[in-house]
């Protein structure tokens, strides 16, 4: 029996005992998680398709290990002008290991998917906005090349609301909140921009934007 599942924002063909790997999911290594999410499911001749998804039918899999995905080198070179830059980027990742294929019968009380559960979470840690309203509002993220309403959203969520709290953010850490957001995300350059505009050096960080492209160089 195999399935096609979307996990994290991807769809993924498992059978039962694969390992997968995914992009990082809010669950502690060793524990388990269901997906619910199931679009079809195959067993023999017998194919069924959901619309989209199928009633009652349910992946278990078990989280073995996080990890960073190999390096992707992101080149961008400009002619006749000497621009040459080359950054590097890793995708934060988990890999799971498929335990079960349930075709019906899944009861909802068992779901535990990780974008669910990241919600859940977020309002707890939601102290750190509620502090910056009594000194200031929260600053624009989308200022930021690279940066749109979704991942501006995410970050929000996740407790960084601010240019000065961006900029303090590491970039690989940037990318494992955002691993949700659907897309290619290169976030090597958005501290530094953060800092720019958290010093209010707005020149300087519109010239600098004016080479980048989706927030990379």
């Amino acid at each position: 029996m195999y399935a096609i599942v979307e996990i994290a924002g991807h769809q993924f063909k498992v059978e039962k005992d694969q390992k997968v790997f995914v992009n990082r999911l809010a669950i502690e290594e060793g524990k388990k998680v269901d997906f619910d999410n199931v679009l079809l499911i195959g067993d023999g001749d017998n194919v069924t398709l959901g619309a989209p998804a199928i009633g009652g039918a349910l992946v278990g899999a078990k989280v073995l290990r996080h990890l960073q995905g190999e390096k992707v080198i992101v080149f961008k070179k400009k002619r006749r002008k000497g621009y040459r830059v080359k950054n590097g980027h890793r995708q934060a990742l988990s890999e799971i290991i498929i335990e079960n294929i349930v075709a019906s019968g899944a009861k909802p009380a068992k779901k535990a998917a990780p974008k669910k559960e990241t919600k859940a979470a977020a309002p707890k840690a939601e102290a750190k906005p509620a502090a910056k309203k009594a000194t200031g509002k929260a600053d624009d993220l989308k200022k930021v090349e690279g940066i749109g309403p979704k991942i501006a959203s995410t970050l929000v969520e996740a407790g960084i609301s601010t240019f000065a709290e961006l900029a303090k953010t590491d970039a690989a850490k940037i990318s494992e909140i955002i691993a949700d957001v659907r897309g290619n995300h290169v976030t090597d350059t958005w501290p530094a921009q953060a800092k720019l505009a958290a010093e209010g050096k707005w020149d300087e960080l519109k010239k600098w934007q004016d080479e980048l492209d989706g927030g990379k160089a």
